[in-house]
């Protein structure tokens, strides 16, 4: 199989750079045919970064980022959150692709984010031990953080985002698979939120 010639920060810019096209609707030229189907399918996938997103429908990664197949290791659930699963995915993605980068990357008028919001205090009681209540329980915490920061009403959505955005690189920067990798600088985990109107990822720092 091959391996990821870039470093962390190498493919960063190019998902910076890709962005860039996406939003300027400059978008590059694309090997999506046979040919690199066969490449793919011979030689293997070595995917740059890995994409940690919400399943919303606005915000495909492969597109907001133009890239093309083989590009991209997309991890994808409601509200951009980790579960055991999605976390062994990255971890595959890390190990066996030698992914250099995890993008932990939000949006604005989350759905997820907002029911979170809506549902916080009352959860328990009326979602009882449904599979949303489980979902939406990963985003309370955040949600209730921006709360203790003072946000209210509107803002309050957007800030839970952010927030949740924020825990997540937390909880991936604190497994003990990647986190020696961290720490010996082989990877970087950094969140990002994607911007429904002009369509730009702003990184967060």
């Amino acid at each position: 199989m091959k391996k990821v010639a870039s470093t962390p920060e190498e493919s960063k810019q190019r998902l910076v750079e890709g962005n860039k096209r996406y939003v300027e609707n400059q978008l590059a030229s694309k090997n999506i045919g046979e040919e690199r189907r066969k490449e793919l399918n011979e030689q293997g996938q070595a995917p740059f970064a890995i994409i940690v997103g919400c399943s919303d429908s606005r915000v495909p990664p492969e597109i907001v980022f133009d890239q093309a197949l083989g590009d991209l290791f997309i991890v994808r659930m409601a509200g951009n959150v980790v579960d055991a699963v999605a976390m062994a995915s990255v971890e595959y993605a890390v190990e066996h692709l030698q992914s250099p980068l995890v993008v932990v990357l939000g949006h604005e008028k989350c759905g997820a984010v907002r029911a979170a919001v809506d549902t916080c205090c009352t959860a328990g009681e009326s979602l009882g031990d449904s599979n949303m209540a489980k979902l939406l329980s990963l985003i309370h915490p955040s949600v209730q953080k921006a709360q203790n920061e003072g946000y209210e009403e509107t803002l309050l959505y957007e800030a839970a985002t952010d927030k949740n955005v924020e825990a997540v690189v937390e909880k991936l920067m604190n497994n003990e698979t990647l986190r020696p990798l961290v720490e010996q600088g082989k990877i970087s985990i950094v969140g990002a939120k994607y911007l429904l109107q002009s369509g730009e990822v702003v990184f967060f720092e």
